[in-house]
């Protein structure tokens, strides 16, 4: 009598609640590490949460948006330096308009350029995948090299464009009902984002695309308009994310979003969405930001040189990948 083999099951386990362990084994270690050696708690500190939280907040914004991408199939690499441009975009508008209006007009139209760049560079990743049929990695990458350039450009060459606005400042640092202002508008999105792939037929579309876009076309889905759809909104994502960034530093940079690309694609595959596309949740990409930016924390807190959250991100994907292919494997 043979006997069923329960490695699928056991990777179906690993796969779904791997990341959800590491997230609780990590804050433990922090836990255990804090409690001896400074004799205080790391994860019932008020302080150590909302840092974490703050730090996770802008790259989770950009993820969101890197959420919609990758469950289609694609992957977008234009994201951090179409941040970059959306936040000089909105601080060159701030700084002529913060001179001849009041501060909530001006923030409101520092706030439309940004996610306006961003919507427009996005649809422009569209129209290249979906219409010209450029495969995702090399297209996005060509709207990488244009969004740095003209970015640059648009910032007379310099590194950061500096930008002034009351508001803006208190919803970068202020604190509201003891919560960091930042830490709201980052759940705001990922609250709009949840509702839209989970209870809209575009995020079926998203998902279906992904899974096979040959039978989503025949199933009468009209893959290139949804397609475009996907890329635009991770580009309103980079906006809303330079809009958070400008907020944070009272700046905008060219290069503000050029360490976030790799963070936003970890979180996404991390929390579970596959690279081969047709997988994915917000939840999932909300727990990989959770995870990345309790190690980035953590390390710094321990007193580890910046540089090894480079390698611990890095090795977080490779697991992250290795559990997606064993599940694709046997499952």
């Amino acid at each position: 009598m043979s006997v069923k083999p329960r490695s699928p099951l056991v990777l179906a386990l690993i796969g779904r609640f791997w990341s959800i362990a590491f997230l609780a084994l990590s804050l433990l270690s922090l836990e255990i590490w804090s409690q001896m050696m400074l004799e205080r708690t790391f994860v019932f500190s008020s302080y150590n949460i909302q840092a974490i939280l703050v730090l996770a907040s802008i790259p989770l914004i950009l993820a969101v948006g890197q959420t919609f991408v990758i469950i289609s199939g694609g992957i977008d690499l234009s994201t951090g330096y179409v941040m970059g441009l959306a936040s000089v975009a909105a601080a060159q508008v701030l700084r002529y308009a913060g001179t001849e209006m009041p501060a909530f007009p001006a923030l409101l139209l520092a706030a439309i350029a940004a996610v306006a760049v961003g919507a427009m560079a996005g649809r422009i990743n569209g129209f290249i995948v979906a219409t010209l049929g450029v495969p995702p990695f090399i297209g996005t990458l060509g709207m990488f090299g244009i969004a740095r350039g003209v970015a640059y450009l648009f910032a007379g060459g310099g590194s950061t464009v500096a930008a002034r606005n009351p508001i803006l400042e208190f919803v970068g640092n202020g604190v509201f009902l003891g919560v960091r202002v930042q830490i709201f508008v980052a759940v705001i999105v990922v609250v709009v984002a949840y509702y839209l792939l989970r209870h809209l037929k575009f995020g079926q579309y998203v998902y279906a695309i992904g899974a096979n876009r040959g039978a989503a076309d025949r199933a009468g889905i009209d893959t290139k308009r949804n397609i475009a759809l996907i890329y635009t909104l991770s580009g309103v994502c980079a906006g809303l994310a330079a809009i958070l960034y400008l907020a944070r530093f009272s700046a905008g940079a060219p290069q503000a979003g050029e360490p976030l690309l790799l963070d936003s694609i970890a979180m996404v595959v991390i929390g579970g969405a596959s690279l081969f596309g047709g997988s994915g949740t917000i939840v999932g990409t909300l727990i990989g930001a959770l995870i990345i930016a309790t190690i980035q924390f953590g390390l710094v807190v321990i007193n580890v040189e910046p540089f090894w959250q480079f390698i611990a991100v890095g090795l977080i994907i490779i697991v992250a990948v290795l559990i997606d292919q064993a599940r694709g494997k046997f499952l």
